[in-house]
């Protein structure tokens, strides 16, 4: 853990500006005191690349040999190599005794992925001097080759090794470097960058074929010792620090201190405006031109002598090791022991590695092997940060295909591991053919589907049963993954071409695990294989879904009966308590007439309210069109309470104005009432709801057949629904004595004036109540009760009444103050009535006072008629003086205007003559 947190620091920091603590840029600034704190501090976090090596280890390179001792140098002992350039296929070594050799490299490719070199010796040739080459860089584009011997750069021929006939050479040179980003556009010369031997002085050349010209010379505040360049910044390592100098503007920025009598120092170009530089406490910090670092740094050893990139690695070499770090990760990925080593350098993606002795290439291994090498390791997260680094690499479709690829083998890998989210993120990433994971489920993919595994396969394992190594929890786990997995992506693109595929597994899933889903799946639209899906739902004994599978598929008939098979108990399935319900509202909604009747008894048998429910419950405008409600009126003459309950749907839900059906449901009525009180024994003289029923039908209803229903009532000791029954005949008074005489109930009497006269216009429901108040006024002073009545009712409702002939009825013994609340009223209504009629009248008087006025205006101007103007109507000529003329001023025949069918096109006339 420390390791690790220590490595996440480091990361951290770096992403920062490399110049923190140092002052604003100038041409000579310092500013080294803080940039030494922060180094310091961060040298604290390193970690060593052993540890980095066991955890991370991977093949990246294998180390082959390019140049052995014997075809270099022969038997001359102290003969070294000292520096090596490779151009293509060319390979050129400088030795310690000033000699420049020429190889051409034959590459072999090997079943491995690696491959093997042959090095051709072409010729070499001495420069004529006694010390070391020092280096060497190639000018293709020239076809010159650039060479550091005894502090002067030589241009000799590529293939003749020889100098060119000018003898052009640069003297005083410790060090240099190409521009591989030169800032001049002429292809017939190369940028060279020249380190001072005794001056603080760096030189820009440019070399041409046969000669070379200076055009910079910037000076330094301390002796340079490495140098990169790229376009007009060079990153130069001095006595003290690193810094980036723009020879162009002479503004330079401090990057960060070291020692270099303690360590050798590093700068190398990696890419466009970006270096690696050997930091201090073991580091190898990345630097881009603006002085800041873009990538967290890598952590080597503290004796690295030379660094090479070769994307996405970089690898580095001290006195034992060659050490190989991801720029993706900045981890540690391989090391290879390799001594007396002293030369690492990179061209054009080839690394190569030397002794003083010999010369090696370091193979990269082909990404998609280190990738799979990768995830055969269960390193899931590094394969995936390495396959997206190969895109740069790869072409486009290519690498498509490829990264799909590793996304879904990356899944199942994590989907092995219990790793559902990580796992179910990389199956949609990379659009994983769903069936791959359905088939790790035995007996899940319809027999009929024609899916086989990918070729190579995705994963190592044959079924869940194996991944899971028998371990029902894990098993049970990943069977709830898939389904919730498949349940997201059945409606999405990725189920395109299989949906029988997906909700077929989706549906046995669901039953394995009585799953609620089960019924939302079957309920809504869904592809489940029907023979596939009929078996596996049996045998789990999942019925009424079973049924609901019938009914999507458009067998109600085999739907309905098994649904009925549970109700009855032939088979078990609790899914749905309300089963017997559901049947109902199943018919209720069904449009085959056939399956309702075969199922209509059935229904009714169990219950005759609910059952009822399958005429009653159905789309309104289904009802007339498909069942005829007298065919259903025979079919439930065997279920009284269930033909009630229709009639009263046709007759009250639906106000079906037949005389045949209010009959017939105020006939049931009536039967019921009277079984009732005949099994209370007549003794609770309180309304039942059925009679409540019966009282609101024959109020309200104008259809029954009156007569019939009196003579059924005769004698039954109803005498309310009888005065109802006289009143619908017209016979107010008769009813009314019913109500007042034999039943005694007011109330019911004041009620019934109310009722009936609804709708009436004045006088019918005066006429009511003058007709009730004398029946009250009849009885005399015997009938105290009444007397109170009459007093009560014009009390309550005195403009109902005409007060004139009130007065003229009532006693003369009865006191005004008795009849204070009726006279009130009265006499407000005659007020209200006698002021609204003057209000009528006053706006009839303004009305045709206005007529008037519009009448005395078109008398007063003359009307020319002639026999050349023509009617507004029928466009013919007046042949006599009679017209009509409209208020706009158009002129019609008699005849037309009394026999107007269209308004005159121009003018108009309005609407009033």
């Amino acid at each position: 853990m420390a390791r690790q947190t220590s490595r996440e620091e480091g990361r951290a920091k770096f992403t920062v500006p490399l110049t923190l603590g140092a002052p604003p840029v100038t041409s000579n600034g310092r500013g080294h005191r803080n940039s030494r704190v922060v180094c310091r501090r961060r040298a604290r976090t390193h970690v060593t690349p052993g540890h980095a090596t066991v955890m991370m280890s991977i093949k990246a390179f294998t180390l082959v040999s390019a140049v052995e001792r014997e075809l270099l140098m022969g038997d001359k002992e102290r003969v070294n190599i000292e520096c090596v350039e490779c151009c293509g296929r060319n390979l050129y070594v400088g030795t310690s005794d000033g000699f420049v050799y020429h190889f051409l490299l034959e590459e072999k490719p090997l079943p491995t992925g690696t491959a093997a070199f042959t090095a051709t010796r072409q010729l070499h040739r001495h420069l004529g001097f006694r010390k070391p080459v020092s280096e060497l860089r190639a000018a293709s584009a020239l076809d010159r080759l650039l060479v550091l011997c005894d502090s002067c750069i030589s241009l000799v021929g590529m293939r003749s090794l020889e100098p060119v006939p000018s003898g052009a050479r640069i003297k005083g040179a410790s060090t240099f470097a190409l521009n591989e980003n030169p800032v001049g556009g002429d292809p017939f010369c190369v940028e060279v960058c020249i380190l001072s031997v005794k001056r603080r002085t760096i030189q820009v050349f440019l070399v041409y074929e046969d000669r070379v010209q200076i055009v910079k010379e910037v000076s330094t505040p301390e002796q340079p010792l490495a140098v990169a360049v790229d376009g007009h910044f060079l990153c130069l390592a001095l006595s003290t620090q690193y810094i980036i100098l723009n020879y162009s503007t002479g503004l330079s920025q401090d990057l960060f201190p070291y020692c270099s009598e303690e360590k050798r120092p590093i700068v190398k170009r990696i890419g466009r405006q970006e270096f690696l530089l050997a930091g201090p406490g073991g580091l190898g910090m990345f630097a881009t031109v603006a002085g800041i670092s873009q990538r967290a740094p890598v952590h080597w050893s503290e004796n690295v002598i030379g660094a090479a990139v070769c994307f996405p690695y970089v690898l580095a070499l001290d006195s034992e090791f060659i050490t190989v770090h991801s720029m993706l990760d900045q981890q540690q990925k391989q090391t290879l022991p390799f001594r007396e080593g002293h030369i690492l350098q990179d061209f054009e993606g080839r690394v190569i590695v030397a002794t003083s002795k010999g010369v090696y290439i370091l193979v990269p291994l082909p990404l998609e092997k280190q990738i799979q090498d990768l995830l055969a390791s269960r390193r899931v997260e590094e394969a995936l940060v390495l396959a997206k680094g190969a895109r740069r690499n790869i072409p486009k479709e290519k690498f498509q295909v490829m990264y799909r690829r590793i996304l879904q083998q990356a899944g199942f890998i994590q989907f092995a591991q219990l790793q559902f989210l990580e796992a179910k993120e990389l199956f949609r990433s990379g659009q994983l053919d769903v069936r791959e994971l359905i088939s790790l489920h035995p007996f899940l993919l319809p027999t009929s589907s024609s899916f086989t595994r990918s070729h190579p396969p995705l994963h190592e394992y044959a079924d869940l049963n194996q991944l899971t190594q028998g371990d029902q929890e894990k098993m049970a786990k990943c069977k709830r993954f898939l389904m919730s997995y498949l349940s997201e992506v059945r409606s999405t693109e990725v189920a395109n071409g299989y949906k029988e595929d997906i909700d077929t597994a989706l549906l046995k899933l669901y039953a394995e695990a009585d799953h609620d889903s089960l019924l939302d799946l079957l309920v809504t639209e869904n592809f489940c294989l029907l023979t596939d899906s009929v078996a596996w739902l049996e045998k789990h004994r999942k019925y009424f879904a079973l049924g609901l599978l019938y009914h999507y598929n458009n067998q109600d008939a085999t739907a309905v009966q098994l649904w009925v098979n549970i109700v009855n108990g032939d088979i078990q399935d609790s899914t749905r308590a309300d089963l017997y319900e559901y049947i109902v509202d199943f018919l209720a909604c069904c449009s085959d007439q056939q399956l309702v009747w075969a199922y209509a008894d059935w229904v009714l048998q169990r219950s005759e309210e609910v059952g009822v429910q399958v005429f009653t419950k159905r789309p309104l405008d289904e009802q007339q069109n498909i069942f005829n409600p007298d065919d259903v009126i025979s079919c439930l003459k065997k279920y009284p309470r269930a033909l009630a309950r229709y009639l009263e749907h046709l007759v009250v839900d639906r106000n079906v104005q037949k005389e045949e059906y209010h009959t017939h449901l105020a006939v049931l009525y009536l039967e019921e009432v009277l079984r009732q009180r005949a099994a209370s024994g007549g003794a609770d003289p309180t309304a039942t709801e059925t009679q409540t029923k019966l009282r609101r039908l024959l109020q309200k209803s104008d259809l029954y057949r009156v007569h019939f229903l009196i003579e059924r009532i005769q004698g039954a000791g109803l005498p309310v629904e009888r005065a109802i029954l006289h009143g619908k005949l017209g016979e107010h008074e008769q009813a009314l004595r019913v109500l007042v005489h034999e039943l005694g109930d007011t109330a019911a009497a004041e009620d019934y004036c109310l009722w009936s006269s609804e709708g009436q216009d004045t006088p019918c429901r005066q006429h009511l109540f003058h007709t009730l108040l004398a029946m009250y006024l009849q009885a005399g002073p015997a009938a105290p009760t009444l007397t109170v009545a009459a007093v009560d009712l014009l009390n309550r409702h005195a403009t109902d009444f005409d007060a004139a002939q009130v007065l003229q009825l009532l006693p003369g013994s009865w006191s005004v103050q008795l009849l204070s609340p009726f006279l009130t009223g009265a006499m407000r209504g005659t007020v209200h009535a006698r002021r609204t009629a003057q209000v009528a009248l006053g706006l009839a008087r303004s009305e045709n006072l206005l007529y008037a006025a519009d009448k005395m205006k078109l008398r007063g101007s003359a009307i020319w008629l002639s026999d050349q103007k023509l009617c507004q109507l029928c466009q013919h000529p007046f042949s006599e003086p009679a017209f009509v003329r409209y208020p706009n001023g158009g002129l019609v025949h008699p005849h037309c205007a009394a026999n107007r069918q269209k308004a005159p096109s121009s003018p108009s006339p309005g609407s009033r003559t």
